[in-house]
């Protein structure tokens, strides 16, 4: 017995050997020793935005150091940092569309800022539609854009019209700063009504729509329209890196005036050489079939080009050299 005692001591010892040599061996073979590698279990590695001390709006400095305003913005910064395809596919509308919007809002003496409120809207989705009603680019709600002068009805509806949609958006922006004085509040009318934040203002006894206490939507609102412009600036130092034919090019195209009803828009669109997918795409603003128009009215359609319809990576141009890495 005391023989197999000695046994069982000596072997146990040696495997306590063993182990302990072979230990320092796994864990070696296992370790980086790349200098300033950072050790994680899986394959890559997450990293948050750094948030600026401060931003511009159309000349105005906001100041993101208070830490409410600076974690409001940090959250907004990692959303579009890490919702990959969703800010890659903005960058690549923005190419199309930017082009279009810019010298409206230019013209109607409106910042070029406001341009990131069209896309925290509606993601530069020409047919968006939200659950409540708002639609196009500017996601207005029916009323509203009837209201700032646009044809809104079952068959034609111009807030899924481009140009005059933005038209109508430095309408409301204008009559906005009127009352506000701010473009930051102006933008946070847009979200929550004009009424809601006047009152906000008087009730809180606030300077300043920033330092408002509102409901989360609209609280996010001004510093998600603030991170837009902050990534969409400059994407490749967020991690997004695009080549110019990766961008959605403007479509080229002819414009045909009508002023009589069109009884069929399928029709139509094969004599002008393209199907009728190919029509609502290029004018979104048509709504049905036909184009009932028994009062006479000007409409205006785009009809894409033979040549435009056609991608051609060569002929891509990035609008904003910013975008692209080459």
């Amino acid at each position: 017995m005391k023989k197999l005692n000695r046994f069982n001591y000596i072997l146990t010892l040696i495997l306590a050997v063993c182990i302990g040599a072979t230990i320092p061996m796994l864990i070696g073979s296992t370790q980086i020793h790349e200098p300033h590698t950072v050790k994680s279990e899986v394959p890559y590695c997450v990293a948050p935005p750094t948030v600026p001390l401060e931003v511009v709006f159309d000349g105005e400095k906001v100041d993101l150091r208070r830490y409410d305003r600076r974690e409001r913005m940090d959250r907004e910064m990692m959303a579009f940092t890490y919702m990959h395809s969703t800010t890659m596919l903005l960058v690549k509308r923005a190419n199309r569309f930017f082009p279009v919007v810019e010298p409206i809002l230019k013209a109607n003496g409106i910042p070029d800022d406001f341009k990131y409120l069209m896309v925290i809207e509606s993601s530069l989705n020409t047919i968006a539609r939200s659950p409540s009603g708002a639609a196009g680019l500017w996601q207005f709600m029916p009323a509203t854009g009837r209201e700032f002068g646009l044809e809104v009805n079952d068959n034609v509806d111009e807030r899924y019209h481009i140009e005059k949609a933005t038209v109508a958006a430095c309408k409301y922006f204008k009559q906005a700063y009127a009352k506000y004085g701010d473009w930051i509040s102006v933008s946070a009318a847009y979200n929550a009504g004009q009424g809601r934040i006047t009152s906000q203002l008087d009730k809180q006894l606030a300077d300043h729509t920033m330092d408002l206490w509102l409901v989360e939507e609209t609280s996010r609102y001004m510093f998600r329209l603030l991170a837009a412009k902050e990534v969409l600036s400059n994407p490749q130092r967020y991690g997004f890196l695009l080549k110019s034919e990766d961008l959605y090019p403007p479509i080229p195209c002819k414009d045909i005036t009508v002023t009589t009803p069109i009884s069929s828009l399928d029709e139509y669109a094969q004599q002008q050489g393209i199907n009728y997918a190919q029509l609502r795409d290029m004018n979104p603003w048509l709504r049905e079939h036909t184009l009932q128009n028994n009062s006479g009215k000007t409409y205006v359609l785009s009809i894409p080009t033979q040549e435009g319809m056609n991608y051609d990576p060569k002929k891509t141009v990035a609008y904003n050299k910013e975008w692209v890495t080459d």
